[in-house]
Parts: C-alpha cells; structure tokens; sequence
C-alpha cells in the first residue's frame, strides 16, 4: 500500500465517527448502537489502515482476514449502530423545530429515504451482489492485479466492503430499510450465504496445489509455506464467516420464536407516521 494511503483512510474513519457520534448525542439511540457502530469501524480500519494491511501482499491468510473483517465483521455491526437514524433523528430538536412550525425532518424527504430503502433492500440483489464479489476477487488474476496496483486495489477493498453492507442489509434491517421477504427468510439467505463461501475454502483447503502463485516469490512473514498459508487462509473465512452467519442465524431464531414477534406479526398493518417515524 502507498505511504499516505492509511493515513488517509484513518482520517475518513475518524470523521465519520465524529459525524456519527454528533448525530448520536442528539438521537434517542441507546449507547450499545454506538458501541456496535464505532466496532464496526475499527473493524473496517483494521483491515484497511492498520499495520496488518501492509502485510496482504506477502500472506495470503492477511488478505483473507482483510476480507473477512470487510465483508462479514464490520458491515452487521455498522447497521446494528443505525447511522442514518442517528444523523435523522433530532429528538431532541423538535422543540424547536416546532418553535420555527417546521418538521424534524420533512414528509419528502423520509419518504424518498424509505423508498431509496425498499429498493436498495432487495435480498435477491443484495446476496448476488456479496456472492458475485467474493468469486471474483479470489480469481488469481484478479486478485494479481489488486496486489499490483494500488487502485485496483482499493476497488477491491471498497466492493468487499460495500457488497457487506448490502448483504447485511435486509438481516440487520436498519431503519429505513423496508422488509421485502418474509423474516424467516433470513434463515435460508443465510444458509444459502455459506455455500459460495464452502465451496471457496474447500477448494483451497484440500487442494495439493498452489492457487495463488504470486506468493511464492514474495517474502515469508512466518514459518508456513505458500501451501500451508493458502490452507490456512481458506481455514480463516471458512471458520468465521461459519460463525458469525451461526450467530446471527440462532438470533433470528430467538426473534422468530420471541411471543412480541409473533403478536406484531399478527397486528394490521399500518401506514407509518411521517413526522414521528424515527
């Protein structure tokens, strides 16, 4: 990675923690959404900034921790911490909001705001997308040409990235994200989740040879070999990606089987308010 980049990249993090725990302080959030937000950023800094970034281009286990952090760590935790709510919500704002006879925040634009949620929510598209982006970057010629150029390289990390968000998108349902499918749906788009991701580490767990042969010529950071690294590589986001879609998964469950869930599921529906509706 370049000098400058993590700096950078340091830099963005922390102003957006700023603006986050700015809209948080005026909002009615309580203080774990901020803790989960603020993880979900060191996460995202870990892999991207911290000293381990600089070591993706020797071993490949690093790079798939980076994955890992970008697409299965960071992105549930930055919903759970619900940032647009957090920059919407003025609670405590609405005093004089109503001094001025105006609205907290207008009918349009939380209108715009949920419709912009209901489309971008789709699961179909949003576990296509997580799905499409992890096959691609782990094609050796892909992955060769975001090791040698530095933006091709930073595509990468942001698609990881992004593709994360969108696939935690319609579990998490952060407001304003809108249910497209049943709950219990969830259940099976997180099964069917791991299947990319089986076949991925099987492949490169039991496979005799190298896939990624542009190691072999970089420098060995520990005592694995090229083969001992790519296995434990495919070890890494076989084993927590497993866990973290398990966890998520039994929490569903408890949601499903929860008597609240299945009252609310049992009441009409009705048409949000738009004033109050965060």
């Amino acid at each position: 990675m370049l000098p400058g980049v993590p700096v950078s990249l340091t830099l963005i993090i922390v102003v957006t923690a700023v603006v986050y725990i700015r809209g948080w302080f005026h909002s009615t959030l309580p203080a774990w959404r901020a803790a989960s937000f603020f993880l979900g950023l060191f996460f995202i800094w870990v892999a991207a900034a911290s000293p381990i970034a600089s070591f993706d281009d020797r071993m490949l286990t690093a790079h798939m921790i980076q994955h890992v952090l970008l697409m299965t760590f960071a992105p549930p935790l930055i919903w759970l911490g619900e940032p647009v709510k957090a920059l919407l919500d003025r609670s405590h704002d609405r005093e004089e909001a109503m001094f001025l006879n105006e609205a907290p925040v207008s009918a349009s634009r939380l209108m715009w705001i949920q419709q912009f949620g209901r489309v971008l929510g789709n699961p179909a598209f949003c576990w296509l997308s997580a799905a499409v982006a992890l096959a691609a970057w782990h094609v050796p010629a892909l992955l060769l040409l975001g090791m040698h150029s530095q933006a091709w390289h930073l595509v990468e990390h942001g698609s990881f990235l992004v593709t994360g968000l969108l696939f935690w998108w319609p579990v998490v349902q952060p407001w304003p994200s809108v249910p497209r499918w049943p709950r219990w749906s969830m259940l099976l788009y997180l099964f069917f989740a791991t299947l990319p991701c089986d076949v991925l580490s099987g492949l490169l767990v039991f496979s005799d040879r190298i896939a990624y042969p542009m190691y072999i010529s970089m420098p060995r950071q520990s005592g694995f070999s090229v083969l001992e690294d790519q296995q434990c590589a495919a070890a890494v986001m076989w084993t927590c990606v497993t866990l973290v879609f398990l966890v998520a998964g039994t929490i569903l469950s408890m949601q499903l089987l929860s008597p609240s869930f299945r009252a609310n599921e049992t009441l009409p529906e009705r048409s949000p308010k738009v004033v109050e509706a965060i």
